[in-house]
C-alpha cells in the first residue's frame, strides 16, 4: 500500500543483448512506443510481474520472449541501477541482464542491431548498462569460455579465435590461444570431419563438449 508520502518504487528489468556481426560487437535496441522517451531507441526492458515471475531472471527471460521473440542461450545478471533521477516517472530500480545471442538467431524480428562503438543517444541509463556489459564480457573473455556462446557449431579453431579477437578487440597469438583452449578443456574434435575449400588446407572441426555446454547454461544464472 502506498501514499503520496511514500509512492511506489518502479521495478523493471533491462536486457543488454550482445551479438557479433561483421566482426564487431553489436547491441540489440528497440524503438520505444510509449512515454517516457517515446520514439527513442532503447534496450529491451519491462516491468517485473510479481504474479508471474519467480525472480528477476525469469522477468528478463520473459522480456526477451515477448519483445524480441527469442530465448537467449546465455543470460547473466549484470548489475542493479537505482535512484530518483534515472526515470522521469519516479524513484526506480532496474536489474540489468546481459544476453549473448548468436547472430543467426537475430536475422528477423523487431530488434535493431547497432555497433557498440557507434551507439545513438540512449534514454534512462541504458548507455551505462551497455558499457558495463561490454566491460564484463571483455574481462571474462580473457580467461573464460564466454565467447563460445556466439559460435555456431561446428567450427574450426581459427573461427573460434576470430570470435575471441572480435570480442576483445585485439589480435591473439595462435599458439597462446590454442594453449588456452587446451587448458579450458571444453572442445572436442568431430572425428573424420574437416572443413575444406578455399586457399587453406583442410581444418579440423570442433564442438563444445555437451557436458560443458550444460554447465555453461546452468552457471549463467548466477554469475
Amino acid at each position: 500500500m502506498t501514499s503520496d508520502a511514500h509512492p511506489a518504487v518502479i521495478c523493471t528489468v533491462d536486457v543488454v543483448l550482445l551479438t557479433l556481426a561483421q566482426g564487431a560487437l553489436h547491441v540489440a535496441l528497440l524503438r520505444r512506443d510509449k512515454p517516457p522517451f517515446a520514439g527513442a531507441m532503447a534496450l529491451p526492458g519491462g516491468y517485473i510481474h510479481p504474479q508471474d515471475d519467480v525472480d528477476t531472471h525469469a522477468s528478463a527471460a520473459r522480456v526477451l520472449r515477448d519483445k524480441a521473440g527469442l530465448q537467449s542461450p546465455y543470460l547473466e545478471q549484470l548489475a542493479t541501477f537505482s535512484g530518483a533521477a534515472r526515470d522521469p516517472r519516479g524513484w526506480s530500480v532496474a536489474v540489468a541482464y546481459c544476453a549473448l545471442v548468436p547472430h543467426a538467431l537475430l536475422t528477423a524480428g523487431p530488434l535493431t542491431l547497432t555497433p557498440v562503438a557507434a551507439l545513438p543517444p540512449l534514454p534512462f541509463d541504458h548507455r551505462t548498462m551497455v558499457d558495463a556489459a561490454v566491460a564484463r564480457v571483455r574481462s571474462k573473455s580473457q580467461y573464460s569460455s564466454m565467447p563460445v556462446h556466439w559460435c555456431a557449431e561446428p567450427f574450426t579453431l581459427p573461427q573460434l579465435q576470430a570470435v575471441y579477437e572480435a570480442v576483445l578487440g585485439e589480435p591473439l597469438s595462435k599458439v597462446s590461444f590454442r594453449r588456452k583452449m587446451d587448458e579450458l578443456g571444453m572442445l572436442e574434435a568431430l572425428p573424420g570431419t574437416l572443413q575444406t575449400g578455399g586457399a587453406h588446407r583442410p581444418a579440423q572441426l570442433y564442438r563444445i563438449k555437451p557436458a560443458f555446454r550444460r554447465s555453461l547454461s546452468t552457471s549463467s544464472r548466477g554469475l
